[in-house]
């Protein structure tokens, strides 16, 4: 698959990169379903970025005394303990949550798989723009403000792919609600498609085809 490149005008340079059909143009298995791939591996990745530290006090836990308050049986009502009963506002909290790792497997190949299918999805869809390579003197946002409404991505959700750490370019953007800066060899699935276009770079272009 060919795409144009831009530079960071919006200016078509005449000139086109090929995207690599093993990666960009997935034939989906006929075994295998390709949204239930992503989905896993999107739920991973969120997954992993919980901390998993909640905790509510248990009976045992809550301060207050242990003194029965009530006879076991004739009250009229659900008989209860001390002040630390589960049925008594303050309360201690039956089966609340404990902190635990919300953490699990995936396959290497398969996570591999749900990349290249979002990568496709993307560009199907003609969401994915690439620009030569550039950079710039300075960190300023109104830089990356102006090449958006070049390509004309004003008011989108834009994530630039670089092939290097670039901090003028990360501080240039990092500003703009709602667009990130990653780089190629970080991309995930849930970065592929957590916002309206991508923009590539010539160089990360190159690095994503061999993926």
């Amino acid at each position: 698959m060919e795409v144009a490149v831009y530079n960071i005008k919006g200016e078509d340079t005449g000139r086109k990169v090929m995207l690599n059909d093993a990666v960009f143009a997935v034939e989906t298995p006929s075994d295998s379903n390709p949204a239930h791939v992503i989905y896993l591996d999107v739920k991973q990745y969120l997954a992993n970025q919980r901390q998993g530290t909640h905790k509510s006090k248990e009976r045992s836990e809550v301060s207050g005394s242990t003194r029965k308050l009530g006879r076991q049986k004739g009250g009229g009502g659900a008989r209860r303990g001390d002040i630390n009963s589960p049925v008594l506002v303050g309360g201690g909290r039956v089966f609340g949550p404990r902190p635990r790792d919300y953490r699990f497997k995936m396959n290497k190949k398969v996570k591999a798989l749900a990349r290249r299918l979002a990568l496709t999805s993307k560009a199907q869809e003609g969401k994915i723009v690439v620009v030569e390579n550039f950079t710039w003197d300075a960190p300023r946002t109104k830089n990356f403000i102006e090449m958006a409404k070049g390509l004309n991505l004003a008011g989108k959700k834009v994530t630039l792919v670089l092939s290097a750490q670039d901090n003028n370019i990360f501080k240039s953007v990092r500003n703009v609600p709602g667009s990130c800066v990653r780089q190629a060899a970080e991309l995930n699935t849930y970065y592929v498609l957590n916002n309206d276009t991508m923009v590539l770079t010539e160089a990360s272009v190159e690095m994503l085809n061999q993926l």
